[in-house]
């Protein structure tokens, strides 16, 4: 005979405790409890306890992206990754939920991080490879990478105050400049 929820009280803000047969059983989100439809007097067979356990893990993995997207913009791939170790069933869920409320665009995303990059000193090869490290596919990166200011510029403003080519060039290519730009800007080296 299956058990049954007896009671639902609420236990603090956005939570709600759950008894069953008299019993305390679990505490759990606001929005589990109205997404799985609980409600006093409700038989918790084996699918009401699936959509129940579905319910939790899609809140965590909510937790878990909202967490991460606070400190900064994630790449889908990226954040997938982080909400899969906490609710790996939920997690292309929700990075989808969070996607079509626009809270997840790896075109944005990836924009406002190449032009940080940018801004910074790094070259476009160097931002290239970053965006790529970070999760963003190729077309995001060749979108933010096409935003930027042109890379003889950035390379002119970094360069600007080194008088040695030499130096000039080692800093340039450090930085992930292209080859050509670098070539161009320490002229011709012995």
């Amino acid at each position: 005979m299956p058990a049954t929820l007896t009671a639902l009280r609420r236990a603090g803000p956005g939570r709600v405790a759950l008894d069953v047969d008299g019993r305390p059983w679990r505490t759990v989100p606001d929005d589990v409890v109205v997404r799985a439809r609980l409600v006093a007097g409700l038989e918790l067979d084996r699918e009401t306890l699936r959509l129940v356990r579905r319910e939790l893990a899609r809140a965590r993995g909510l937790q878990t992206a909202g967490r991460a997207l606070a400190r900064r913009d994630l790449s889908a791939r990226r954040l997938q990754e982080r909400v899969a170790r906490t609710a790996p069933g939920a997690a292309e869920e929700v990075v989808a939920v969070l996607a079509d409320a626009g809270l997840v665009d790896d075109a944005r995303s990836a924009r406002a991080r190449a032009r940080a990059l940018a801004a910074r000193g790094w070259g476009d090869l160097a931002v290239a490879a970053r965006l790529e490290a970070e999760g963003f596919g190729c077309d995001a990166v060749r979108e933010a990478l096409g935003a930027l200011e042109p890379e003889p510029g950035r390379a002119a403003a970094l360069t600007a105050r080194e008088p040695d080519r030499v130096k000039a060039a080692q800093l340039l290519a450090r930085r992930g400049f292209a080859p050509e730009l670098i070539q161009e800007r320490a002229g011709a080296l012995d």
